[in-house]
């Protein structure tokens, strides 16, 4: 029988980094596989955010030390020194927790442009207006969005659930190799958080991995990682299996995680 050699993505090593001068990452290490989903927990002020804010290159966020390397394309990169730009056309996609808004660009000339930067990167064809309309409207369809978002300002005037769909709308047409979603679903009633995570688990490939970060449990009911870290004082402090999830959900952080 043949064995599986699990094939890195992204590793991370004693990783330290600090926000307005405080430490808040402390010697993170984390290896995320292809084909593998990784869920991140944590209290409030754990470093959930910054650890998704370092990953994807934002300036407020200071590396102290440490490396990120992240596989892709036959290359080893040194995720830290791309800047924004070159990190998304090289595949890595961040779902904010907190979506901006853009007034008068529109989410189809947004995303167009996004799809075809990495197409251009990636050695693939890129597509003209209407070949890239009908892909965006599949899309929409898949996230029962109304096709009228699509054509509005980036953000502009959406609701907090609609933000969140349409970050996911965003992925799921920029079909990135590593996701990192910062609390995809804060904002979203159950009905949506299904629709929406659904919509994820479907982007699930052998090739891509994902590193969802959440407060609670319940996107989990409908995406099941292979791996559950809990974040504490900017440490991993317990790895498991989805089992983990559901522990922290039923009794809560404390007194739970052995170190």
């Amino acid at each position: 029988m043949a064995v599986i050699v699990p094939q890195p993505l992204l590793n991370i090593t004693d990783l330290q980094a600090r926000v307005d001068g405080h430490v808040v990452l402390r010697d993170l290490n984390l290896t995320v596989n292809r084909g593998e989903v990784h869920a991140i927990m944590g209290p409030n002020g754990s470093g959930k955010s910054t650890l998704a804010g370092v990953l994807a290159g934002d300036s407020a966020y200071e590396v102290v030390k440490g490396r990120v390397v992240y596989h892709t394309a036959g290359k080893a990169l040194d995720l830290l020194e791309l800047d924004v730009d070159a990190r998304a056309r090289a595949g890595v996609f961040l779902a904010f927790q907190y979506p901006t808004e853009i007034a008068g660009l529109s989410n189809a000339v947004f995303l167009r442009s996004a799809y075809n930067a990495v197409c251009s990167e990636q050695g693939r064809t890129p597509l003209d207006a209407l070949d890239f309309d009908d892909l965006l409207q599949e899309k929409a369809r898949q996230l029962q969005m109304d096709k009228g978002f699509i054509y509005r300002p980036l953000n502009a005037g959406f609701s907090g659930g609609e933000k969140k769909r349409n970050e996911v709308l965003q992925m799921a047409v920029l079909a990135p190799q590593l996701a990192i979603l910062d609390e995809v679903d804060s904002g979203l009633d159950i009905d949506a958080v299904q629709i929406v995570a659904k919509t994820i688990d479907s982007l699930r490939t052998e090739h891509n991995a994902m590193v969802l970060i959440t407060h609670y449990h319940r996107i989990l009911n409908f995406i099941t990682p292979q791996h559950v870290h809990v974040l504490q004082q900017g440490r991993i402090v317990a790895s498991g299996g989805s089992d983990l999830a559901r522990r922290i959900e039923n009794e809560g952080y404390e007194n739970k995680l052995s170190h």
